[in-house]
């Protein structure tokens, strides 16, 4: 709240304040009506239009690099400001960067010339890097380099996608949206590592937070980031035994992780459950790809799943629910619905992951209602904090 100047800072529309505000709000509208509409296309139900590069290569790539990156954006250029005590990118540039953001999403579904979708693409992925890089830089912190190596990674991974859609080449499209995955799972076991002993310490009025594991800390991230770099050069595609035993140890890692950090008392919290209940998707989804490598289950779509909705979407809800409370001056109290939103979006990202396979029409639909409904109630109940000042008066 000392970072910028005050009078400047409360001059801003509060929209625009800290990138929190457009990124959360946009990205939690998009993903409410975004996955109703795949599901409606894949099950024949909407008109005949294709986006660029096909419904498939619309869903693959904007949940990831539209609706997640969005997330991230909004999360670590509102935390770099806390981490650093560099001013965060605000006012008109804050809205240039939205605008970008927004004109790659319009433009994947309307199907604009690809080449309009490189140039938003990697405008947007360089400029939240760029930014994010451009704070840590100043005050040398290097505890947090890794974040910028990873989103560097990231948009290297959308290159692949996009040359793949420009190509028409599907194995360059999945190869590219498998590794942003997991380099976005590497993210979470930075952030993840950090915030959940210390929220759950807090939330439980602990008298201290269970303290890291180093070596445990970097082996998960080193681990996540070859599963990446696997996936990206089109090796982790095939099943391989060895791939196998370095998925069944990242799931090892994760719940010895999860294990050291729980508390009995988590389950009286819905903004701590909620977290806890996202990283155990992770070993899920680890766990199932470690089987499928092994030769154990038919396929890998329900353990993908597993990661990209019941955990990446799960930390996302958790996530924002609670920053949202805090960054605008609000005791962390849940409005009323958003328990319900996140009992409602971990019985979808059961159904996707569980029910699917077997009945895929109604597993599909019933996980895009719940997913619909836990984010429409973000929307409904946090949009009025996101686009008005904060309630104590204080910029940001």
């Amino acid at each position: 709240m000392q970072v910028i100047d005050r009078r400047k800072a409360l001059s801003i529309p509060p929209l625009w304040r800290l990138a929190f505000r457009p990124f959360f709000l946009a990205g939690s509208i998009f993903a409410m009506l975004a996955i109703p509409l795949w599901v409606a296309a894949w099950t024949g139900l909407w008109p005949g239009f294709q986006p660029t590069g096909g419904w498939l290569a619309w869903h693959r790539h904007e949940m990831l690099f539209g609706f997640a990156m969005a997330i991230v954006a909004g999360f670590l250029l509102t935390a770099g400001q806390t981490w650093t005590g560099q001013p965060g990118v605000s006012g008109n540039k804050l809205a240039a960067l939205t605008g970008v953001w927004l004109l790659g999403r319009l433009g994947w579904l309307l199907g604009a010339p690809i080449g309009l979708l490189v140039a938003a693409d990697l405008l947007f992925l360089l400029g939240v890097t760029g930014l994010m890089a451009r704070m840590l830089w100043v005050v040398r912190q290097k505890r947090n380099y890794p974040i910028i190596a990873v989103l560097a990674l990231m948009t290297g991974a959308d290159v692949l996608v996009l040359c793949g859609v420009a190509l028409g080449d599907d194995g360059l499209q999945r190869r590219g949206v498998l590794a942003g995955l997991w380099l976005v799972a590497a993210l979470m076991a930075i952030i993840g590592g950090r915030v959940i002993p210390f929220f759950t310490q807090r939330g439980l009025g602990r008298s201290e937070a269970v303290k890291p594991w180093v070596w445990l800390d970097v082996a998960l991230l080193i681990g996540t980031g070859l599963i990446a770099v696997l996936y990206a050069a089109g090796v982790a595609l095939q099943q391989n035994r060895l791939i196998g035993l370095l998925f069944l140890a990242i799931a090892v890692g994760h719940l010895l992780r999860l294990v050291r950090w729980y508390d009995n008392g988590i389950w009286r919290v819905p903004l701590l459950w909620s977290l806890h209940l996202a990283m155990l998707w992770l070993v899920v989804a680890a766990t199932g790809l470690a089987l499928w490598n092994g030769g154990l289950l038919d396929g890998s779509s329900p353990s993908l799943h597993a990661l990209s909705v019941g955990s990446m979407s799960g930390l996302i809800l958790a996530m924002i629910a609670r920053v949202t409370l805090g960054h605008t001056g609000r005791a962390l109290q849940l409005p009323t619905g958003i328990v319900g939103a996140f009992v409602l979006f971990n019985l979808g990202a059961a159904s996707r992951v569980f029910l699917s396979s077997q009945w895929p029409v109604t597993g599909l639909w019933l996980a895009a209602i719940c997913w619909a409904a836990a984010f429409a109630l973000y929307a409904w109940r946090y949009a009025p904090m996101l686009v008005t000042a904060r309630v104590d008066g204080h910029p940001g």
